[in-house]
């Protein structure tokens, strides 16, 4: 017996000493469509491995062992096919003065890897009606929300920055992959990062036209 396997078992020993769901037979599914209706409902911050574990009727160490963490959870919600923690790490090293062209260079790098169909498939979904409130959640919440944290500024969250900085990049992936605009849709990654990049950065880091912003300009560098 695999380790996985002994830890599921472990898992359902317990559920069913509790009286709840054995953690074969569905669970995984459950728990799935627990998350989906949860993560709708209360947004990411305020969903909880245990309350998605309650409404699945589980015991939280089985959604731990089919998902991992929240963060994780929520992308296999979404079918998003790569965890965004690898790139939300890369964005958190950069410079704040590359900012803007690191998270594109990194995020287009993803769109044209093995992984773009998937994401391309999700975006598609998306766009034709299918739960937006969860896309939204899953863009401003769990992948750009760390960003926001590292360029908001007394004066200035930093919501505005990311929203602009989010419709900069949808746009990208739209124009790029699924409507195939020429010559972006082959563009080199280096020359589009050259052309949008600091579109990026000013929207980060800069003058957007606000008050908040004018006063509160995020500095080049920490």
């Amino acid at each position: 017996m695999s380790t996985g396997e002994r830890a599921e078992n472990g898992v359902a020993e317990r559920q069913g000493r509790a009286g709840r769901r054995p953690g074969r037979s569905g669970a995984r599914e459950a728990i799935l469509a627990a998350a989906r209706a949860r993560f709708a409902e209360a947004g990411f911050d305020k969903t909880s491995i245990r309350a998605v574990a309650a409404d699945a009727g589980v015991d939280p160490a089985l959604v731990h062992h089919y998902f991992g963490n929240k963060q994780q959870l929520f992308a296999a919600v979404v079918e998003f096919p790569v965890d965004p923690e690898a790139t939300i790490r890369i964005l958190e090293r950069a410079p704040l003065e590359d900012l803007g062209s690191t998270m594109l260079a990194t995020v287009v790098g993803v769109w044209d890897s093995p992984a773009g169909p998937g994401i391309v498939a999700v975006v598609r979904s998306v766009l034709t009606g299918g739960e937006p409130a969860l896309a939204r959640t899953f863009l401003l919440e769990v992948v750009l929300e760390r960003v926001r944290q590292r360029i908001a500024t007394p004066e200035d969250d930093g919501r505005a920055r990311i929203a602009l900085t989010a419709s900069q990049m949808i746009g990208v992936l739209v124009a790029r992959k699924i409507v195939g605009v020429e010559p972006m849709a082959s563009m080199p990654i280096q020359d589009l990062v050259a052309a949008v990049g600091p579109t990026l950065q000013r929207y980060l880091t800069g003058d957007i036209g606000t008050a908040a912003s004018k006063s509160g300009t995020v500095p080049a560098a920490h």
